[in-house]
C-alpha cells in the first residue's frame, strides 16, 4: 500500500502504462490497436444498421444481437481515448476524476455484455426448449424491460464502487498497470484501507459475472437436454446451429475474462508483457470479432451485408460511367 502524507496527497494523477520496453514504438504500435478498433466500430455498426434496416430482423434473437453490438461499441469508446493518446502522443497522465468516470463505463460495459449474453442464452433456452411459448414469452416490451434491467443493473451495480474509490486517499502520482483504468488496479493505488471497496469489488465479480456464467451453463445442459430428446439428427443439429454463434461470443468473453484473472492471481510468476497484452485481448478482441462471428455464422445478417457491398458495387460502376 502506498504511503500519503499532507505534501503528496490528492488531488492524484495517475500515470497510464503502455507495452513495457515498447514505448519508443508507439506510433508504429497504434497502427495495429487503431485497425482493430476501426474494426470494432464498423462491425458493430454494420451489424445495428443491417437489425435496424431490416423489418424481418426485428426478433428477439437479433435484438438482442443488436444490445450486444452496442455494449460493444461502449466499450471501445471507453478504452480508445486514453490508449491512442499513449501510443500516438505518449500521453500518461490522467486525473483521477476521468480515471474513475473511464473505470465506470469500462466495468458498465463489460457487465452489460455479460448480462446480454445471458439473455441470450435465455432466448435459446426459450426458443428451444419451449418453442410454443417462445413468442408470447418474448415479447417486444418484455425484450425492452430486459434491456433497461441490463442498463440498471450495469450502472447501479458500479455506481457505489466508484463513489467508494473516490473517497480514498492516492498519493499525487502513481504508476497504473495498464491503459486504461480499472478497478483493482486504481484500488491498489491507495494509501488507506481499501477492505470495503475490496469486498464491494468481490461482491459484485460474484453476483453478476459469476452468476451470469453460472445461469448461461445450466441454460446450455437444459439445451443439450432437450436436443438429445429429438429423435431426427438433422433436427438436433439444426437446433444446436441456432446456438454455436452465442457459444462462440460467450466463450470468448469469459475465456478471455478468467484468463486474465488467473494473470492477476499469479502475476508475480509472469511477465508483464504478457498481463498487459491479454489486457488488451479482453477489451479489444470481443468487441472485434462478435459482429465478425454474427456475420460468418448467421444466415439472414450476412446475406443482408452481402447485398449492401453489392449494391455499393453497382452503384460505383454506375457513376463511373
Amino acid at each position: 500500500m502506498p504511503t500519503c502524507n499532507e505534501s503528496n496527497m490528492t488531488p492524484a494523477t495517475f500515470l497510464l502504462a503502455g507495452i513495457p520496453g515498447l514505448e519508443a514504438d508507439g506510433p508504429w504500435i497504434s497502427i495495429p490497436f487503431c485497425s482493430l478498433y476501426l474494426i470494432a466500430i464498423l462491425g458493430n455498426g454494420l451489424i445495428l444498421f443491417v437489425i435496424k434496416t431490416q423489418q424481418n430482423l426485428h426478433q428477439p434473437m437479433y435484438l438482442f444481437l443488436s444490445m450486444l453490438s452496442v455494449t460493444d461499441l461502449g466499450l471501445s469508446a471507453s478504452t480508445l481515448p486514453t490508449m491512442l493518446s499513449i501510443f500516438l502522443f505518449n500521453t500518461r497522465e490522467i486525473g483521477i476524476d476521468v480515471c474513475l468516470t473511464q473505470l465506470f463505463f469500462i466495468h458498465t460495459f463489460l457487465l452489460m455484455a455479460s448480462s446480454v449474453l445471458l439473455a441470450m442464452a435465455f432466448d435459446r433456452f426459450v426458443a428451444i426448449c419451449h418453442p410454443l411459448r417462445y413468442a408470447s414469452t418474448l415479447t417486444s416490451a418484455r425484450i425492452g424491460n430486459i434491456g433497461l434491467a441490463i442498463i440498471i443493473r450495469g450502472a447501479g451495480l458500479h455506481i457505489p464502487s466508484v463513489i467508494l474509490l473516490k473517497r480514498l486517499p492516492y498519493s499525487r502520482i502513481q504508476s497504473l498497470s495498464y491503459s486504461y483504468c480499472l478497478h483493482p488496479d486504481v484500488m491498489k493505488m491507495a494509501c488507506a484501507d481499501t477492505t470495503p471497496s475490496s469486498f464491494y469489488g468481490l461482491f459484485i465479480v460474484l453476483s453478476s459475472l459469476g452468476l451470469d456464467s453460472v445461469l448461461i451453463a445450466l441454460s446450455y445442459i437444459m439445451i443439450l437436454q432437450t436436443v438429445l430428446s429429438i429423435t431426427s439428427w438433422k433436427e438436433r443439429l439444426k437446433a444446436l446451429n441456432t446456438c454455436v454463434s452465442h457459444i462462440c461470443v460467450t466463450l470468448l468473453f469469459y475465456t478471455a475474462l478468467i484468463s486474465l484473472s488467473m494473470i492477476h492471481r499469479f502475476k508475480k510468476n509472469s511477465l508483464p508483457q504478457s498481463q498487459i497484452l491479454l489486457s488488451y485481448l479482453h477489451i479489444l478482441f470481443p468487441p472485434v470479432l462478435n459482429p465478425i462471428v454474427y456475420c460468418i455464422k448467421t444466415k439472414e445478417i450476412r446475406k443482408r451485408i452481402m447485398k449492401i457491398f453489392q449494391n455499393y458495387s453497382t452503384n460505383r460502376l454506375q457513376w463511373g460511367h
